[in-house]
């Protein structure tokens, strides 16, 4: 009998849990529950009052998250589970190894993206609480948009980028062979938060310009992983840099001047 290859399978079974999550959030988008995709919501949740409806918006909040993340960075880190796939391949347990890079990867991800929705929650507050602030809420898309063109230009990104960018190199640094299943886990770990830093300023643009839909989680996707997994992709990086410093720019600017009519 003809053993079956693991390659013939992972790839498959990677898009099919890629596709999965795509399709699962084009489903919730057009749901009754669409808006915990957004951060639009945040800003109505009460953390005094109803605890138990506070904890169902939180796990929905958290549910939403994680499966933008497997949808939109899990394709980018495809490269590096493929190398350690195979470095790993002849062991019994190679697909649970796998299954730790990923929940490692992943979990680098949640912990962001709980911050980040507890930030926005705070800010949400702070606006709430002038007047000044609350009728100039613009200031919160401008100020990402700035943020994340600036930092495309950063000694941090190409640092973080060009760690992701080298799987090979990065799986003989931090696989070590012993504990397997701790350092699986930690390898996943590590990878997240190089793939956090180099990607976390465009991840807020979710936040910062209330981008809940699916087309935009596809174009931000898209980005991300041309940036860490095609040859050019870095050479994207300065373009997309002046092009959300000029969008932030054309925010303040229409906002501040009115009257040149934009």
């Amino acid at each position: 009998m003809r053993t079956v290859s693991h390659r013939n399978y992972f790839l498959p079974v990677m898009g099919l849990l890629i596709v999965l999550a795509w399709t699962t959030l084009w489903s919730w988008e057009r749901s009754p529950y669409g808006r915990y995709l957004s951060h639009g919501e945040l800003g109505t949740l009460d953390l005094f009052g109803d605890a138990g409806g506070v904890m169902l918006a939180a796990v929905l909040y958290v549910a939403g998250w994680t499966l933008m993340t497997v949808a939109m960075m899990l394709p980018t880190t495809v490269p590096l589970l493929e190398i350690f796939r195979r470095l790993t391949q002849r062991r019994s347990d190679h697909g649970l190894l796998v299954a730790l890079v990923i929940a490692g990867y992943l979990s680098v991800w949640l912990a962001f993206g709980i911050a980040v929705h507890l930030a926005d929650w705070v800010l949400h507050e702070v606006f709430e609480r002038s007047a000044w602030l609350e009728g100039n809420g613009w200031l919160i898309g401008a100020g990402t948009l700035l943020l994340a063109g600036a930092f495309q230009f950063s000694r941090l990104k190409y640092a973080c980028l060009d760690k992701c960018r080298t799987p090979l190199t990065f799986v003989m640094e931090h696989w070590r062979g012993r504990h397997e299943r701790t350092h699986s886990f930690l390898l996943g770990v590590h990878h997240g938060v190089f793939c956090v830093g180099c990607c976390w300023a465009l991840m807020l643009l979710m936040f910062g310009v209330g981008i809940g839909n699916v087309g935009w989680m596809l174009a931000l996707g898209a980005v991300m992983a041309v940036e860490k997994n095609v040859a050019w992709g870095r050479k994207l990086s300065a373009p997309l840099g002046v092009g959300l410093l000029a969008w932030g720019v054309l925010i303040t600017i229409a906002h501040s001047q009115p009257w040149i009519g934009l």
